[in-house]
Order: structure tokens, then sequence, then C-alpha cells
């Protein structure tokens, strides 16, 4: 891993050129991760957008059997759609961030509104990149669950909360960069966390500052991965 990780050094900060190298640094922390594991029991889930580019490639480098994808969508506080408060399932899976919540005094009628807004661009979401609407296969299995980065990793606990529901064997998250708060709440929500950049709270700003490259990956291009894969 150290000659990936040498690329992508900036100065005293590491940043990932693009997706594509942080999947594959990832990839290189999880072969020790699952190195006694039977392949046949992995499933790589990607969170789109981005962590569908991480999902595919993760699970090509360590050969699992598969990978497919969940759809957690964020709910956002009243006035500032970049601030998450929380995130929801298509089934209702929720997870709100209650200090957030209670601090900026957020109504309930709000957090209803989100709630169904997010919900119709879930199922907008699952029409395009899973029209067949396909069972996952989560019972008994080890599943990897990636995204590109998290910040407050809203989307990653609610996520975590849905596979569970589903009996894993294992849930193991693994995203190239969190910060130290998250990583800790990623931790109660999870059987294991990877990961490879970990600032601290206090000097992360935003996932993307991670990367050099962290252009916004579009629904032709996650449609176009997913077909691959049932292709």
């Amino acid at each position: 891993m150290s000659d990936i990780l040498s690329s992508i050094k900036d100065g005293s900060i590491l940043k990932f050129k693009d997706r594509e190298k942080a999947a594959l640094t990832l990839s290189s922390v999880l072969k020790d991760t699952v190195k006694n594991i039977d392949r046949d029991e992995i499933v790589v889930l990607g969170i789109p957008r981005g962590g569908v580019i991480m999902a595919r490639i993760i699970c090509k480098k360590i050969g699992g059997k598969s990978f497919d994808i969940v759809i957690p969508r964020k709910l956002t506080a009243p006035h500032n759609p970049e601030l998450g408060v929380g995130a929801i399932m298509n089934d209702g899976t929720l997870y709100l961030n209650d200090y957030v919540v209670n601090a900026l005094k957020i109504t309930e009628e709000h957090l209803e509104r989100e709630k169904i807004n997010q919900a119709e661009e879930i199922k907008r979401r699952e029409s395009l990149y899973r029209p067949d609407f396909r069972p996952y296969g989560i019972k008994n299995k080890i599943i990897i669950l990636t995204d590109d980065g998290a910040a407050t990793g809203a989307t990653l606990v609610a996520a975590s909360r849905w596979i569970r529901k589903q009996n894993p064997k294992k849930l193991i998250i693994a995203v190239p960069v969190v910060p130290k708060e998250t990583l800790e709440l990623l931790k109660r929500e999870s059987d294991d966390v990877e990961a490879v950049i970990v600032p601290t709270t206090s000097n992360f700003k935003s996932v993307g500052q991670f990367y050099e490259d962290f252009s916004t990956v579009t629904d032709n291009e996650v449609v176009n991965i997913m077909k691959d894969e049932i292709s």
C-alpha cells in the first residue's frame, strides 16, 4: 500500500488523486481484513453516487462475490441543504443526530417533510439504478459497506441499520476518509470500520478536501456501472 499512499501525498496532507485511487488504497487495507474469509461470503455495497465507483473496484480487488448498492438519503436542516441532520432508507429506517436537531430547534413538521421528499428521491434512484428490484443477498454474508468518504456519517449509519435488519454475518464499514468523531459513531453501528485517512474533527471541512479530483458522479455513470454488473 505504501506505493499508493506515496503517490497521493501532498505536502503534509494526504490526498487521493480520485475515487479510483481511493478505492485501490482501501482495497489494500481490506485485503488483510478479509484474508481468512471465504470470498463467496463477501458482498460489497456502495452508497450512490461516489460509493458505487468505490464498491465496484473494491469488490474486484478483494475478490468479493458481488457488489450492489444501497440508497440512503440525507435529511437536511431548514434553509441549509448542505447540513445533514440525519438520514433515511426506503423502508423508513432512520438515523437522527439528536444533538443537531435539538440545537437548531428543528420541528417535527420539517423532519416529516424531509422524510417524504427524500423517500421520493430514493424511489427515483432505485428505479434508475436497480430497475429490476432484485432481492439483496445480505443474509449470513460478510457485508462491506463503502462510500467515498464520511463527514457526519449519517447515510452510512442509516444504511448500516438497514443492513443489520437483513441479518448479515458481519458488517464492515470501509471509507477512505472519515473524521475521528464520526469514526467513533460508525464503530458503534458496525462490527468493524476500516479507513485510510482519519483527520481530527477540527481539521475536517469536507470529504472533497482530501481529493485532488472530486468531480460529481452522474446518474448516467451509476446506471452504466450497474448495467455492467447485471450483464
